[in-house]
């Protein structure tokens, strides 16, 4: 179950990374936005991930 929270939100930050790239490249500032919050959102969610694995240990 860890193992697919950790995909899921590796997905959520690159689908944000990817998001905010092409809002760069057509110049949407709503694209860029919403990518980074994305991006965000999943980095936080690693991070809580790793927390929980280094409370498991």
């Amino acid at each position: 179950m860890a193992s697919d929270d950790k995909m899921a939100n590796k997905k959520d930050e690159m689908a944000g990374k990817a998001k905010e790239k092409l809002g760069d490249a057509t110049d949407n500032e709503q694209w860029q936005a919403e990518g980074k919050g994305k991006k965000a959102k999943g980095d936080i969610k690693q991070a809580g991930e790793k927390i929980k694995d280094a409370f498991r240990d």
